[in-house]
């Protein structure tokens, strides 16, 4: 009984994880552009949306990996197990990643285009700033194959 609940709340914490990466990815982003606020706003509006889910996602990561971790240990580890564990921390990585350079980065480069004190200066930091929009999505589709495996592999453990 204990085991099967366990697995069960692995399974579930792992979806909400899932669920909130992609919603955050191809709802809310999309969204924030379609509102056709400037760059500034939508970096800023951005960046207290990711703060906030920043909290709840980092609780949920943490379950998941404390619920991981017990089912296996409920069910004997093994190689999927493990694998598991791995992927997890590449999540926590990317997630680190994610909001502690990549948002920052970002805010800042809003305020530099903002402070520029030419065009041609202003342009580079709104260049610099796509470029790097683009790896940041490219990262978070990366959050999103790896979350949805953990899933697949909680699921078939």
């Amino acid at each position: 009984m204990m085991s099967m609940v366990v697995h069960t709340l692995h399974v579930v914490l792992a979806g909400v994880w899932l669920g909130g990466v992609v919603f955050t990815t191809v709802v809310v982003s999309p969204a924030l552009k379609a509102l056709k606020w400037g760059e500034v706003e939508r970096v800023r509006i951005r960046s207290v949306i990711g703060k906030r889910y920043a909290r709840v996602g980092a609780v949920n990561l943490i379950l998941v990996l404390v619920f991981a971790v017990l089912d296996g240990l409920l069910k004997g580890l093994g190689a999927i197990f493990y694998l598991e564990y791995v992927l997890l921390l590449a999540i926590f990585g990317l997630v680190a990643a994610h909001g502690v350079y990549f948002g920052r980065r970002l805010t800042r480069l809003v305020e530099a285009e903002q402070g520029a004190e030419s065009a041609e200066e202003a342009r580079v930091f709104v260049q610099e700033r796509h470029a790097l929009q683009k790896v940041s999505f490219r990262v978070s589709l990366l959050d999103i194959l790896v979350s949805a495996v953990v899933v697949v592999l909680a699921i078939n453990l």
